[in-house]
């Protein structure tokens, strides 16, 4: 027997109605704020996930999918949305048309990490960008959607963290204060971090290591060292979340995974999901797109994990009923049936049957199992009548319809 590969994971009717549910709510939550689907490739360039990520990330030191393919050249499964996206963005000039633009992605991502729950090597994320703004309007704006999107699925866990990771005009101060912080401190840290403090230190304030956490738990702040920019960017962000009833609290050790992030960031954490508290996260990336080639123009967003989001919804079911339960008795009956069905289903009623001629008692129990509307059972006499009984099932009512699919379906639609 061959089986999937490890943390590749097949997605079962039963549970793929969830997350069309989840996928479905985002469409129809994104539209109202005015953003439109992109869809981006799977497989990019290499040099674009090290450019816009950042050489000294774990993503890029350890979890990439990349390989040469044919043509010799260096490729990568993508491992995040954001980069591919603005490379598009880029690369077909829509900021021409406008530099602001608010479109939304959902697909597969791929990073070689050690598979656990709501965690894997091919996981899907749901995102969404905004490009051309840097007033903080736009940053509660999105917040404010991203709450939205989770208060629509009836999710009210997830809660909202805030903080500001500052600019290139004030971070690098707060970096070396922080090098300096954690170089007397070097024994307490894990190996990654010791490995990475002066090229990424930050990533040693969000460590899920006992010893980080215990060893960095008086690091300096970056909202203490914010220029005076990036500080009333970060109160006005706020002001207008609160305009909004967006509710926040600031957790000032967050930081991102990718060295694009500037200013704002934000996790929608829950605690219901064990070590992986992040159910949402992001943050305003205002150099990344002339990072990547294109004009200097700012954006912000961020990412959601569908395989976290199905975990919160638990065992809520999404499958849909079927209009119609048919019945048959005997091989006539059958082909009457059939044909019925399928003139049924051009009208837009979903209808099941039973095709291997069971008894009634059997196909009954097959109704019970689809949770049909309504039930028909068709034999020799209703054939012989051209009419049979159409039976509400959660209301027990019974009328004769004939055996036409127009008539049918006037009676349950």
């Amino acid at each position: 027997m061959i089986t999937g590969i490890k943390g590749f994971n097949d997605i079962l009717p039963g549970e793929v109605e969830r997350w069309q549910h989840i996928e479905d709510t985002a469409r129809r939550v994104f539209s109202l704020y005015g953003f439109s689907e992109i869809r981006i490739p799977i497989l990019e360039k290499t040099e674009l996930f090290r450019r816009s990520i950042g050489d000294t990330t774990d993503i890029v030191e350890k979890e990439m999918y990349s390989f040469v393919d044919k043509g010799e050249n260096a490729v990568t499964m993508r491992p995040e949305g954001t980069a591919s996206v603005m490379r598009s963005y880029i690369e077909h000039k829509l900021y021409a048309q406008d530099p602001v633009a608010k479109l939304y992605y959902m697909g597969p991502m791929f990073r070689y990490e050690r598979p656990q729950k709501g965690r894997y090597r091919q996981f899907h994320q749901i995102g969404a960008e905004v490009t051309g703004v840097t007033d903080p309007k736009v940053d509660a704006q999105v917040l404010t959607m991203l709450c939205h999107y989770f208060a629509e699925l009836g999710l009210t866990e997830p809660t909202l963290q805030i903080n500001s990771l500052g600019c290139p005009e004030c971070r690098p101060a707060y970096r070396q204060a922080l090098i300096d912080f954690l170089r007397e401190r070097l024994d307490s840290l894990c190996e990654d971090c010791k490995r990475r403090y002066q090229t990424n230190p930050l990533r040693a304030l969000d460590c899920k290591s006992a010893h980080c956490k215990e060893a960095t738990a008086s690091a300096p702040a970056m909202l203490d060292s914010l220029c005076a920019g990036c500080d009333d960017h970060f109160t006005a962000t706020r002001r207008h979340l609160e305009r909004a009833g967006t509710a926040y609290s600031i957790n000032n050790r967050m930081v991102r995974g990718l060295d694009y992030y500037t200013r704002t960031t934000f996790e929608l954490v829950t605690g219901l999901l064990g070590a992986q508290s992040a159910v949402a996260a992001g943050g305003r990336y205002d150099g990344l797109i002339s990072d990547l080639g294109g004009p200097a123009i700012p954006g912000i967003g961020f990412a959601m994990g569908v395989e976290r989001i199905a975990l919160l919804l638990g065992d809520q079911h999404f499958v849909g009923r079927p209009d119609l339960f048919i019945a048959a008795l005997g091989e006539e009956a059958q082909d009457e049936a059939f044909r019925l069905m399928c003139g049924l289903q051009r009208n837009g009623v979903a209808v099941e049957m039973d095709y291997e001629g069971k008894s009634l008692k059997s196909q009954m129990r097959r109704s019970d199992k689809f949770n049909a509307r309504f039930t028909l059972i068709i034999g020799g006499d209703e054939l012989a009548k051209g009419a049979a009984v159409l039976k509400a099932m959660d209301t027990g009512v019974q009328v004769e319809v004939p055996l036409t699919p127009e008539e049918v379906a006037a009676r349950i639609t």
